[in-house]
């Protein structure tokens, strides 16, 4: 990974030359990976069509997955290429029906999209498994245009194996700043009196605008051109997971779910065709170590954006 100039204060995660060797002695190959081989936390590089073929049938909770969107772009030394929806469904029907063997019955599915590739997802994920909701977020920041709307959200499609699935409430309810506080006898009704303000914990709904982006400020950050908050794969792993499930993410990027994963006392088997990407995911793991936080997840709760004084 080529070391950039960057400003004092910019805390963007860099692979130094001199930990390249160690890191990279993390990472497993996917090209000589045997069948059934313990995988248990693990970041793979590796064509994720041929490594999904060698892992465990059964063996996890939770499936999430980033893929490409239907864009022409460049992930370091991968490139993906726009074509039209019909080409893009029985493109992520190719690798979909790789990963359904490896689930158990309980499984929960979360499939990222944008507009564009939204529909395709849908009808893909509804050929294997039963579509539960449609989750859009906030990015917070993007490119304006002239002649159209800004691009400012985005999509994740939840889909569960069958009817029998886990969803925890109470582990992903959102706090949120009481604008208008009502009591009842003179007391708080459903909100707490504190130093910092009046909050409520409120139920977790399917338009998320609580996330932040990962910026250059940010402990998290990576040069990953479409990486996700940390903030948004621990609602996902705390709803649908308990503490020692497992999580499988074919196109994993600079190791969010991993970290995330990591965090929350679930395992992970993360896998990225670009090696730098998985050296900074190695890295992210090594920094997860010794520091457990979550932006905008604090004390078990999740917070508002803006919400908390830090």
């Amino acid at each position: 990974m080529t070391n950039k100039v960057r400003a004092p204060r910019n805390r963007t995660v860099e692979v130094r030359a001199d930990e390249r060797e160690r890191l990279l002695a993390c990472v497993l190959d996917g090209g000589s990976l045997e069948a059934g081989a313990e995988l248990a936390n693990t970041v793979i590089c590796g064509d994720a069509f041929g490594v999904l073929r060698k892992l465990e049938a059964g063996s996890f909770d939770l499936l999430f997955a980033d893929p490409p969107y239907n864009l022409t772009k460049e992930f370091g030394s991968e490139a993906f290429k726009s074509r039209t929806a019909e080409s893009y469904e029985e493109w992520l029907d190719s690798w979909l029906g790789l990963c359904v063997p490896l689930l158990k019955p309980t499984a929960s599915v979360y499939i990222c999209g944008d507009w564009r590739s939204s529909s395709a997802i849908e009808r893909a994920g509804a050929k294997y498994f039963t579509v539960r909701n449609r989750i859009t977020w906030e990015r917070e920041k993007g490119r304006g245009a002239r002649m159209n709307w800004k691009n400012a959200s985005e999509d994740i499609w939840f889909f569960t194996l069958s009817e029998e699935y886990k969803f925890s409430l109470d582990a992903v309810k959102l706090r949120r700043r009481v604008v208008a506080p009502y009591k009842e006898n003179g007391r708080p009704k459903d909100w707490e009196e504190t130093e910092g303000g009046n909050f409520r914990d409120t139920h977790p709904s399917n338009l998320w605008t609580d996330l932040t982006v990962p910026f250059w400020s940010m402990p998290e950050n990576t040069d990953h051109p479409t990486q996700k908050p940390e903030k948004l794969l621990a609602k996902l792993i705390l709803a649908s997971t308990d503490a020692g499930d497992a999580v499988l993410d074919p196109f994993a990027g600079s190791g969010t779910t991993a970290v995330a994963a990591k965090k929350l006392g679930r395992d992970f088997v993360t896998i990225e065709a670009d090696r730098e990407h998985c050296l900074a995911a190695v890295k992210r793991l090594e920094m997860a170590e010794g520091e457990r936080a979550i932006q905008g997840f604090v004390d078990g709760v999740f917070w508002e954006r803006n919400a908390l004084k830090t």
